[in-house]
């Protein structure tokens, strides 16, 4: 599945009412390492069927960032059954992304 573009409209559906433990990649155009997390993101949401993938602009979407205390990009956020499990900041490879996710 692709990674969804989540905004404060479609939030709840998308991440809060899933069925599936959901990775939020926040990030910004504007960041370089946001851009460089963005493939291994991309291709972890094409592989991994047992995870939802959204992404959130925090430039779009200030207000979801801030509800998430997001101080620092790219980040990212796994939430299961609505609830923030793990947190990570700043760049990494795709074998911490798979880590941090987990089961």
């Amino acid at each position: 599945m692709a990674v969804i573009e989540v905004t404060k409209d479609n939030f709840e559906k998308e991440v809060l009412k899933s069925d599936k433990k959901v990775l939020i990649d926040f990030n910004a155009d504007w960041c370089g390492p946001c851009r460089m997390l963005r493939p291994i993101v991309d291709e972890i949401a094409e592989t991994n069927d047992k995870i939802k993938v959204v992404s959130v602009n925090i430039d779009d979407e200030d207000e979801l960032a801030e509800d998430y205390n997001v101080a620092a990009i790219p980040c990212l956020v796994v939430l299961e059954k609505g609830k923030e499990i793990k947190r990570n900041v700043g760049l990494i490879t795709k074998d911490e992304v798979e880590s941090l996710i987990g089961d």
